[in-house]
């Protein structure tokens, strides 16, 4: 009789810990569910409203169902019927017998990574079964007739959310990893979690904040947006930082960039092996970055001509005056790159070529197709949601964020629920993550005036179809050199939608696509020698069009978008280095400044 290797167990907990824990996961439940029944209280009892039009949506896709029994029945049909092979897959493995699976998982789903999940049959049985019935359903509500697009695609986005919610991957006893660290720990990692719960309900006030990595690891300044600069101008919506120069000269057009205002500008300088505003620093560029402010209730009145006004135009005169440069090469990043395609239709009606140059971080310009986005977009949607801006003259940032996690749940929502509820574990330190993290608020009149004359109407394609600060905004007229990067994988600004938007303007336009999606295919350092792009030197009139007939190169664009720069006429022209403060304009403090510093859950506790 051969003796076993002894295997070491983890001690149980003493009864009286674990009593205690209980007893305090207890009192803190309790005393949350209190506050939030009296906050519920005070607010008084509101009607179930349907903002985004969800049920409406489901009550016509029920009637067309219904109104062809055939095919509903056909599809049952053809469920049972892998159900069944099912059942035999499932037996045949039991007995020790190899089988392909019926159903697997798409490349690249993270959910099924466990070994158990294959090689369990009673785990494999389970994952099979679910994959089944999503494809199913899914196959069945996108595929009925008679149902409008618009109508079709909240019905498409939704069943997707409640497919994702169901995976056996998000509940402890049908998860193959979750259930062994319960064994192991005696239960003690659902204690955790359930304690990680009520932190995170905790901090989102009674609503559910889930954290994705750990705040307290990360501070801007000191391991996030650490290239040393100044801060050198700020008025009530941005603060524009000057970066320290790195090279002895610099090219005669500093390179002013416009980031997005949902979110902090850090983006493009989180480290610095991966920093774009280093990077650009060390090729010799005078770099210049906005970073919008977290509005509150007092900027409420400031509106898209305000942004456009304080913001881009704000910053370019400022950048003019402090370096004396009559040209300069501008970027902007999603929502920053409309505002500067906007900005620059703006200079064109006035006849102030003082851009050079215009690059374009997956923007959208033409919003015909927004992509996934487009659901929560419409008329009813919009109305409902100035409404809710107009009682408090903001919305939240984190709303929005959480609508952008939802365009991919499972690795922006339920791989973060399993790992801190089920396996009660803290979130991992990333400092991409951190930064999705430190969103801002939009201001009521800006963000009401954005959804309808961009997203609902799609004024800013059309000639003349919007009037700001005078000025009739006609993009066939901007004539500026345009490099647009835009990524394979983007579930914000889907490339073939970016791609409309570098039609509009007549000047000289190049259109990159990256690899990666809408962050990893701009954050993409020449050192990674990742993901690649694709380049064409013409410009079809449709997107597939220009893929294939693409040529895919190996690395980062970054070193492609410098070679379009400095290719330019008088792109390589340089002068004396410029150093932040030796300008007509004074240092204000040090990069990356008090608006980037003030973080939303500070802000909410002052």
């Amino acid at each position: 009789m051969t003796q076993q290797n002894p295997v070491e167990e983890k001690k149980a907990p003493h009864p009286a810990e674990v009593a205690q824990a209980y007893a305090e996961v207890a009192q803190r439940a309790s005393r949350m569910l209190t506050q939030h029944l009296e906050k519920a209280a005070r607010a008084g009892v509101s009607a179930p409203t349907d903002e985004l039009g969800i049920a409406k949506a489901f009550m016509d896709l029920s009637s067309h169902l219904l109104a062809n029994p055939v095919k509903l029945a056909q599809a049952q049909m053809s469920m049972m019927w892998d159900y069944f092979s099912l059942w035999q897959h499932s037996t045949m493995k039991m007995l020790g017998v190899p089988l392909n699976p019926i159903a697997a998982p798409a490349k690249g789903d993270k959910r099924f990574k466990d070994d158990d999940w294959e090689q369990h049959f009673l785990f494999d049985f389970m994952k099979q079964s679910y994959l089944i019935t999503a494809r199913h359903l899914h196959d069945t509500v996108s595929g009925v007739e008679g149902i409008d697009p618009a109508t079709q695609g909240k019905i498409n986005f939704f069943t997707r959310q409640y497919i994702d919610a169901l995976s056996p991957s998000n509940f402890a006893l049908t998860n193959p990893e979750v259930f062994r660290e319960t064994v192991k720990t005696n239960g003690q990692n659902l204690v955790r979690g359930f304690n990680n719960l009520l932190n995170d309900f905790e901090a989102g006030d009674g609503q559910l904040r889930i954290r994705m990595t750990d705040t307290d690891a990360f501070e801007p300044g000191r391991n996030v947006a650490t290239t040393p600069g100044k801060v050198v101008f700020q008025n009530d919506l941005i603060q524009l930082i000057q970066y320290t120069p790195t090279t002895p000269d610099q090219y005669k057009r500093p390179l002013l960039i416009v980031p997005p205002w949902i979110n902090k500008y850090y983006i493009l300088d989180l480290r610095d092996k991966n920093s774009l505003v280093k990077w650009a620093t060390d090729q010799g560029h005078t770099v210049f970055i906005m970073s919008w402010v977290n509005p509150d209730e007092k900027l409420a009145h400031k509106t898209f001509e305000d942004y456009l006004q304080e913001g881009t135009l704000a910053a370019l005169d400022t950048v003019c005056a402090i370096t004396g440069a009559k040209e300069v090469n501008a970027a902007g990043y999603c929502l920053g790159g409309t505002l500067l395609m906007t900005t620059l239709a703006y200079l064109t009606a006035k006849r102030d070529k003082r851009i050079a140059s215009a690059t374009f971080f997956t923007t959208l310009i033409d919003f015909s197709e927004p992509g996934e986005l487009g659901v929560f977009v419409d008329d009813a949607s919009v109305t409902a949601l100035e409404k809710k801006m107009s009682e408090r003259g903001f919305l939240e940032g984190s709303e929005m964020a959480g609508t952008f996690n939802m365009l991919r749940a499972n690795d922006l929502i339920w791989s973060f629920v399993v790992n801190n509820y089920l396996m009660g574990k803290d979130p991992f330190p990333f400092d991409l993550l951190y930064w999705n993290s430190d969103s801002t608020r939009m201001p009521y009149a800006m963000h009401s005036y954005y959804l309808r004359k961009m997203y609902i109407e799609n004024r800013l394609r059309e000639p003349g179809g919007l009037e700001l600060c005078g000025a009739k905004i006609d993009l066939s007229k901007v004539k500026t050199p345009c490099y647009f990067i835009s990524a394979i994988e983007d579930h914000i600004a889907p490339w073939k939608s970016t791609y409309m938007g570098a039609l509009l303007p007549t000047g000289p336009v190049k259109f990159v696509l990256g690899g990666s999606g809408h962050i990893a295919g701009i954050v993409n350092p020449p050192a990674a020698n990742k993901y690649g792009y694709w380049t064409n030197d013409t410009l079809p009139a449709a997107a597939d069009e220009f893929l294939s007939g693409a040529t895919q190169n190996a690395g980062s664009w970054w070193t492609d978008w410098q070679q379009w720069l400095t290719a330019l006429p008088k792109g390589e022209e340089k002068v004396a280095a410029r150093v932040p403060g030796d300008g007509p304009l004074p240092v204000l403090e040090d990069a990356p400044g008090s608006f980037v510093k003030f973080r939303l859950d500070t802000q909410k506790k002052a």
